[in-house]
């Protein structure tokens, strides 16, 4: 079934004392139409000021906490807490660097929406954030291995991100091309020097990465969505799940 992306429209707030961590995720959100970072904090201080003084209509769908340098499980539990108090339509996503299973576990009992492991969400961000949506709590792969000890029933029924959809026809060097035109937003002739080709050369790999990426793609978009936008969202997206065979009917069963 097609997805329609054009119904959701999530404004994100990003807490993330990692300026550099902070600015990759706002990029790669600012791609995605349905999700709108209204505010960048680098501390816990500037996110409660912004939260203070914003009206009500226009307070975060999505907080992404940075759950690394939260000063330990229960002030984690307590920011999450509050933040569940001051905005309780809003949804806490945990995002960290490492995996410690001891947050992992007070996020889930302070009632957090997910907890992602960084590098395991990487471009795929606005696709997990939407996918949550749909899930009482959600895990990265690498989360998923760190925590199979734990006895927390929100950790254990965690909803795991699909991987990201694969599109086996893009080489290596059309896959290069699309990162650096798409991704990073690099100008055609820069990206050409960076992969040491020509600038014909680096056009017909993108023109053949949107035909590619487009032949697996289902998905409605806005008809306003320039080809570039379109190509970052089928390029991050997750693989569509297999949905469970229906049981036979007793009529086939006896065929």
């Amino acid at each position: 079934m097609p997805v329609n992306i054009t119904n959701v429209n999530l404004k994100v707030l990003i807490m993330d004392t990692d300026f550099y961590a902070l600015q990759a995720v706002n990029s790669y959100l600012a791609w995605d139409r349905r999700t709108r970072v209204t505010n960048m904090s680098e501390s816990l201080e500037a996110m409660w000021a912004y939260i203070d003084r914003t009206p009500l209509a226009e307070l975060p769908d999505i907080v992404l906490l940075d759950a690394d340098h939260m000063g330990g499980p229960q002030a984690l539990h307590d920011t999450i807490t509050q933040l569940r108090r001051v905005i309780p339509d809003s949804r806490i996503i945990c995002l960290a660097q490492v995996v410690d299973p001891e947050l992992v576990e007070t996020a889930a009992s302070a009632h957090a929406s997910g907890f992602l492991l960084k590098q395991d969400v990487r471009l795929q961000i606005a696709w997990a954030i939407v996918y949550g949506l749909n899930y009482d709590f959600i895990i990265t792969s690498g989360v998923s291995r760190a925590v199979k000890g734990l006895f927390n029933a929100r950790v254990f029924r965690a909803k795991l991100l699909p991987e990201k959809r694969e599109y086996p026809e893009l080489t290596e060097r059309i896959r290069q091309a699309i990162r650096l035109c798409v991704v990073e937003g690099m100008p055609a002739h820069l990206a050409a020097d960076e992969m040491g080709i020509s600038l014909h050369t680096i056009r017909g790999y993108i023109k053949e990465g949107y035909r590619i990426m487009e032949a697996y793609d289902a998905t409605e978009y806005p008809v306003d969505m320039t080809p570039q936008e379109r190509a970052f969202m089928r390029f991050t997206a997750f693989a569509e799940e297999k949905q469970p065979k229906s049981p036979s009917s007793p009529e086939e069963s006896t065929s």
